[in-house]
């Protein structure tokens, strides 16, 4: 069902295999309201026994004892009470249920449908945004299902019952009872088309708010570091001011609903009560059919009444309803190619490849790689040269504007992707742990992975030792980000999560870039015992890493400067060789 489609479609649509339990629970709730309407007749027929006896409509029955008629009528009313009970149980137990399986399953699905979404996606979303929408969002949704689903069928009952009730004592009355109605739901309509954009700015406000709160939190440090506090709270007071000023617009308008509806019930209500009782004055109506008809109006109004709320907390939903959906409805921009990879040799070329993030701003421009099965490739070059790029473009985190990315002969476009990113393992300069042990770190890219595999992948990236010092060794928590261990050690935790992996294809993105010489050449041993017999590609910036490569590719503005051996360019005179001096303090020293 398409965008177009009201948010209740759209989610009727999306419940399809929950129809079962969202009938049984409106049945539930229908019955329920039925039987909690009973007891106005039940007053009803009880002063027809006191005022007709042997002539009451229970006499009619068969029962003509006004003695026996009352426990009669005693039975009728604890069988009444004991359904009402159950019925509402039953509702309320398979509404709240229905409530927690539906967010349950929505945000499963919301949350794996944002995980099979493109790399750029994500930059250009905020992740508190995202948080809005697969957890506030999805929680609106379930304080609708909780009890507004119920409050609508159960008023709707009451309107149906409460007037054909009155239309079967009588006509005059039933048809000033159903006068109001046509305004009560020409009103509701009205106000449901004022609400709606305003809830819909609401929720977007909140995402706002959220994504700025969780962007804090993420660089509380640098908040810190420059003093910026003071700053950062004013920035949040600004975007919370617009978020309580958007509510309280919403409040405003549905907070006028029941008053106004109180107003035009009133109507009904008064007509009812002078034209009901001329009739009983002038003989045409029992005065058992009045009292029904006074209590019943009760029964009526209050929750009339409450419509506001109800369509109150209705809208909050729809537009929480509209958010998810329209993430689920997002198509991701990088679909599965679906050729099998299997017995990857690992041979990786980029034939003539190009990109841009942006239109008209190139990152690559015409660039031919060979990469061949089991040696080490290095790609160096300054910073924005493009480096990065090229893992992002063999992992398929983004797709090359023009060439093609191939691995053992096949574009990486046809390939499935699960495939495709088994057989690569990365180690990335920005290491990112979660939150949990070192032994499950270790093992994420293998759960099924023994503690004997583990400990051995740990110590290939020379990491066992300092493991093994931590105060509960590989069962020591790492926390948010890995935040408790230094950066060496996230980084060898990080290599030693691709070794257990054992990819044919390992890619080393600045791995030594932001770690000391001590850990640097811990790293660097690491390396060379896991790139034997793999393909292996090193992006770096420090040459001293990659002079062992058997072929390196300089980088200079997105395009192939030169390329061979540490040897051959460092004697070649070209960037390479400049930049090898200015790493290396040749160039001063034959300045000096």
């Amino acid at each position: 069902m398409g965008d177009s489609a009201s948010p209740l479609a759209r989610l009727l649509a999306y419940a399809r295999g929950h129809r079962p339990r969202i009938w049984a629970a409106s049945v539930c709730s229908i019955a329920n309201k039925v039987f909690d309407l009973a007891p106005p007749a039940l007053i009803g027929l009880a002063v027809d026994i006191m005022t007709r006896r042997e002539e009451s409509f229970i006499a009619s029955l068969g029962v003509e004892d006004p003695y026996r008629q009352l426990w009669v009528l005693a039975g009728v009313t604890i069988a009444i009470w004991i359904l009402e009970s159950a019925f509402e149980y039953a509702h309320k137990v398979l509404w709240r249920n229905l409530a927690q399986t539906l967010q349950h399953d929505m945000r499963l699905d919301a949350y794996a449908h944002v995980q099979g979404l493109e790399l750029a996606y994500f930059e250009d979303k905020s992740t508190g945004g995202l948080m809005s929408v697969l957890n506030d969002d999805i929680n609106q949704l379930e304080r609708f299902l909780d009890t507004g689903a119920n409050s609508i069928l159960q008023v709707l009952t009451t309107v149906v019952v409460v007037c054909g009730g009155f239309f079967y004592l009588d006509q005059t009355v039933g048809l000033w009872a159903m006068l109001p109605m046509p305004f009560v739901i020409w009103g509701s309509v009205r106000y449901q088309r004022y609400l709606q954009p305003r809830y819909t700015e609401v929720r977007e406000r909140v995402g706002l708010l959220n994504g700025q709160l969780a962007n804090n939190l993420g660089g509380v440090a640098t908040i810190k570091s420059f003093t910026a506090e003071d700053h950062e709270v004013e920035r949040i007071r600004s975007i919370s001011d617009d978020y309580r000023a958007s509510n309280r617009a919403a409040i405003r308008l549905s907070s006028a609903f029941s008053p106004l509806i109180r107003m035009i019930i009133l109507v009904g209500f008064t007509a009812m009560l002078v034209v009901g009782g001329r009739n009983v004055l002038a003989g045409t109506l029992e005065i058992g059919a009045y009292s029904v008809i006074i209590f019943g109006i009760q029964r009526l109004l209050w929750p009339l009444t409450q419509l506001g709320e109800t369509f109150d907390l209705y809208q909050r939903a729809m537009a929480s309803v509209r958010r998810v959906l329209d993430l689920l409805g997002t198509k991701p921009g990088i679909e599965d190619g679906g050729v099998p990879l299997s017995e990857v040799r690992g041979d990786v070329r980029f034939d003539a490849v190009s990109f841009a993030y942006q239109d008209g701003f190139p990152i690559l421009d015409g660039v031919d790689l060979e990469m061949p099965s089991g040696h080490t490739t290095a790609i160096v070059g300054a910073t924005g040269a493009g480096k990065s790029t090229v893992i992002k473009l063999l992992l398929r985190f983004y797709d090359a504007t023009a060439g093609s990315v191939r691995v053992d002969g096949v574009d990486v476009r046809e390939l499935e992707l699960d495939d495709l990113r088994r057989a690569v393992g990365l180690v990335s300069q920005d290491v990112f742990l979660f939150h949990g042990t070192v032994r499950e770190n270790i093992a994420y890219g293998r759960r099924d992975a023994t503690d004997a595999e583990i400990e051995e992948a740990a110590r290939v990236a020379e990491a066992h030792d300092f493991i093994e010092a931590l105060p509960r060794g590989y069962d020591t928590i790492v926390g948010e980000r890995g935040q408790k261990l230094s950066g060496g050690q996230r980084q060898r935790v990080s290599i030693a999560r691709a070794v257990l992996k054992d990819p044919p294809i390992l890619v080393l993105d600045e791995a030594t870039s932001s770690v000391d010489n001590e850990t640097e050449a811990a790293i660097q041993r690491s390396m060379e015992k896991i790139a034997v017999g793999r393909t292996t590609i090193v992006i770096a910036h420090r040459l001293s890493t990659v002079r062992n490569a058997d072929r390196i590719y300089v980088l200079e503005e997105g395009r192939v400067a030169e390329s061979g051996s540490h040897d051959e360019l460092v004697e070649r005179s070209g960037l390479y060789a400049a930049l090898w001096s200015v790493q290396t303090g040749s160039a001063l020293a034959s300045r000096a």
